[in-house]
């Protein structure tokens, strides 16, 4: 256990949350910069001493039970609650699900390329946020949404090239999203429903396959501008175990050329 790191980190972030940000009144005479000692103690349902001597690195190692009520009541994000875990030598408690809020700076990229299909998926595969372009190219995002759900079991709807390889990494992601997530029952019956409908998913799922997100290509179907030869770039949102799949053309292209004009029918 850190102590003195644990206490410095208890501090910063005790000072640091104004008294509004947790639902207090600030009250006129407030001399302590952020949150007073006391207020943290009982936002986190723990006796006052307890944590006054954590701050000044002298308490005893916290359970789990308390880091995860301390971390609620410093409204700390999910990096700082691992960080947190660490520094009193506690293993991290595994996030309740993946998730699915989207950043705003991340919303905005969606709209910055109007001739660029954007999507955001979550780690289950769920996809969270697109444009109107992407759903143009994919169809009917609202009621599946899930690419991992119509990559294995709706095969004859989704007709494009490249599904053997979007099938390891759909796998990859998946597992890995198992380990993280092990509570969550969202994640828990979407891989049931594969496994009892795919037998490629189990084959696949035996292999352990390994991948990380980077470029691929892949040929779709389109009703109006038929076979159009997509270039698929992702960006991985770390501290929210997401990616942003660009889905863009070659310049010059007849490819490049239907989305040039798909998106000023959308426009």
């Amino acid at each position: 256990m850190a102590r003195a790191e644990l206490a410095h980190f208890l501090r910063d972030r005790r000072e640091g949350l104004r008294p509004e940000d947790v639902g207090l009144h600030a009250g006129p005479r407030r001399r302590t910069p952020g949150l007073r000692r006391e207020e943290v103690a009982d936002l986190a349902r723990m006796s006052v001493d307890y944590y006054v001597r954590l701050e000044q690195a002298r308490g005893p190692r916290p359970s789990p039970r308390i880091l995860s009520s301390m971390a609620d009541a410093l409204r700390l994000s999910p990096p700082e609650r691992t960080h947190l875990f660490r520094l009193a030598g506690v293993p991290p408690e595994p996030p309740a699900g993946p998730p699915r809020h989207v950043r705003p700076y991340v919303a905005g990229l969606l709209h910055r390329m109007p001739e660029t299909a954007v999507v955001v998926t979550a780690a289950t595969y769920d996809v969270i946020a697109w444009n109107p372009l992407a759903e143009a190219l994919l169809g009917d995002l609202r009621g599946q949404p899930n690419l991992a759900r119509r990559r294995f079991l709706l095969r004859d709807e989704v007709m494009t090239s490249g599904h053997e390889e979007f099938g390891d990494y759909a796998v990859a992601r998946l597992r890995a999203a198992a380990d993280r997530y092990p509570h969550d029952p969202g994640l828990a019956a979407l891989l049931a429903e594969l496994r009892a409908g795919s037998a490629e998913f189990n084959q696949i799922w035996a292999t352990n396959p390994v991948r990380a997100p980077g470029h691929r290509t892949k040929t779709m179907a389109h009703p109006d501008f038929g076979r159009l030869h997509i270039d698929c770039d992702v960006l991985a949102v770390p501290e929210d175990d997401q990616q942003v799949v660009f889905m863009t053309a070659e310049p010059d292209t007849p490819t490049a050329r239907a989305l040039h004009h798909l998106a000023a029918r959308l426009s």
